[in-house]
């Protein structure tokens, strides 16, 4: 039976990913600090080692320990982390590191692997911690990936864009869910058709296990849902998984300013559409839960979470004034 290393593993996409493995006859040993509830502790297949990724030698212990067959980094969020992970790991079967689509530096639709610019990154950018980096970030560990191939390194990175899905601390997704469950009326940001390019948490899962099996050395592969809703669908799908109605309510910059808010305030909201190709991961076998069964799945979380989304977006408050302005016209 093959093993597989997990950095990270009990949150989000890294929970996903175990249980994928699971499901495909894979031993999984999950490295991480503990400082997250274990969802699979009592799991007979799955075992745990402490320590800090960011700490050189509790990689390099863990590697030892594990001696793995492949490895999945869910937390590598600077360079110099996948640099060294990739020394550590260089005589793996395949080492497979998630990256993000923000990635990209150029701005166009769709956005390919192969062809679309990524960010630069330059020094300060490389160890800063703020979202203005992220981007940069991801864009030079997935260069070094390549330099590491390029070294008979059998790495691989995957690029999701904004991931959503049962257990997501983000709560991004949540926000929606919780407006649409509490409220007959929903504000959506200007017209309404805002495409932001999601991705269920389980395809990232399946996305990584594929390429690491399947992925050749040094390539990125982009992942996201096959249908693209913009964000008045979204919630109207919501509506549906949920055996409800809503009434979308659209408001422009300047309705919102009634209420001192901006489109930009809503979750999920972007003013040019992010859409990635996900034609090369098809082309290794990989396909896309469809929607209707991942938002079934994401919604029946969420009632049974404690989850509610709202400090992602306006109070309810702010969203009445905003519908009273409305009303008057």
């Amino acid at each position: 039976m093959p093993h597989a290393m997990i950095v990270g593993g009990t949150r989000f996409i890294g929970r996903h990913t175990v249980r994928e493995l699971l499901d495909n006859d894979y031993e999984v040993t999950v490295f991480n600090r503990g400082n997250h509830e274990n969802p699979f502790a009592d799991h007979e297949a799955v075992a745990h080692v402490a320590g800090d990724r960011t700490n050189p030698e509790d990689l390099e212990r863990a590697a030892r320990e594990v001696d793995p067959d492949i490895v999945i980094d869910c937390v590598a969020y600077h360079p110099g982390e996948v640099r060294h992970a990739t020394d550590v790991f260089a005589d793996c079967e395949a080492y497979v590191v998630i990256s993000s689509g923000s990635a990209y530096g150029d701005e166009e639709i769709p956005k390919r692997e192969d062809e679309t610019a990524l960010h630069g990154c330059t020094d300060e950018q490389a160890t800063d911690d703020s979202m203005a980096s992220y981007g940069p970030r991801k864009a030079e560990i997935d260069r070094i990936v390549a330099e590491a191939a390029a070294e008979g390194v059998n790495a691989m990175s995957v690029r999701p864009p904004v991931v959503y899905g049962p257990h997501d601390y983000t709560e991004r997704f949540d926000y929606w869910i919780d407006r649409v469950l509490d409220h007959d009326r929903v504000i959506v940001p200007g017209d309404g058709d805002c495409l932001w390019h999601l991705v269920f948490a389980p395809d990232v899962a399946s996305a990584l296990r594929t390429v690491a099996e399947e992925g050749e050395p040094g390539e990125t592969y982009n992942t996201g849902d096959r249908r693209l809703p913009v964000l008045a669908e979204w919630v109207e799908l919501i509506a549906d998984a949920l055996d409800t109605e809503v009434e979308i309510v659209t408001a422009n910059e300047r309705e919102l300013a009634a209420a001192d808010l901006a489109p930009d305030d809503f979750p999920l909201y972007r003013s040019y559409p992010h859409v990635l190709s996900t034609a090369k991961l098809a082309d290794l076998g990989w396909e896309a839960t469809p929607i209707e069964t991942a938002l079934e799945r994401t919604v029946n979380n969420h009632r049974e979470s404690e989850r509610t989304g709202r400090e992602n977006g306006p109070d309810r408050e702010d969203e009445k004034r905003v519908l009273s302005v409305l009303d008057t016209l």
